[in-house]
């Protein structure tokens, strides 16, 4: 008699990525670690509801997601938003991922915890936990109130560990601290590349000759 094989488990990571540096990609490998996910999608937002629109066009940062992102096993560019007509919804993306991965896979949507304390405001924010888990990547001074509309949103939802997240395809939430903690923002390297100074260390080489090479940011 054969074992079940367990289901897929696959998290979207969405972003600008305006530009990716090494701190996107640190966190996509230990989110993928921490979770035994088989892939994480790194998805570029065209146009992304909740900030103002970047600066670099779409296909600019999501080719320098790809070269940031190199050969690294189980991370992956997802260019659906960029093809995707209209603002990057969270719900639209899921839902394309659910229809492609099946009702039982284990499909995670990973964020951080700034980006979390507005979830409620989101586009259809119950729809995200009927789709997907939710998983917060904490920092050190998480422990915030929440807004009450957030508090609604996941009351009965959160579980203490992956086993118990991973017990069903949808509708949880962990909150997860990741054993690296990298502090680089992509409004500062941006600034410095407006004052023209060096960026180096703060993003994948590739990336960083990519930019230069064509004055982005200037």
């Amino acid at each position: 008699m054969c074992v079940a094989e367990r289901p897929p488990r696959v998290a979207m990571l969405g972003g600008t990525f305006d530009p990716v540096h090494v701190g996107h990609l640190r966190s996509a490998i230990e989110l993928r670690e921490a979770l035994s996910l088989d892939s994480v999608h790194m998805v570029p937002a065209r146009v992304p509801p909740h900030r103002a629109t970047p600066g670099v066009d779409a296909e600019q940062r999501m080719t320098m997601l790809a070269l940031g992102i190199a050969d690294t096993p189980g991370l992956y560019v997802d260019d659906r938003e960029i093809r995707r007509e209209g603002p990057s919804y969270s719900t639209a993306t899921l839902a394309s991922l659910r229809e492609e991965l099946g009702t039982q896979a284990r499909l995670v949507m990973a964020l951080g915890y700034d980006a979390y304390r507005h979830l409620a405001e989101w586009h259809e924010p119950s729809r995200l936990f009927e789709l997907a888990h939710v998983v917060v990547i904490d920092r050190p001074d998480h422990q915030q109130r929440l807004p009450a509309a957030l508090e609604a949103l996941v009351e009965g939802r959160e579980v203490k560990n992956v086993d118990t997240l991973m017990q069903s395809p949808a509708g949880g939430l962990l909150h997860l601290s990741l054993p690296t903690r990298i502090a680089i923002s992509a409004t500062a390297i941006r600034a410095r590349l407006q004052r023209g100074e060096s960026v180096r260390y703060l993003l994948p080489d590739a990336v960083e000759r990519y930019l230069l090479a064509r004055r982005l940011y200037r």
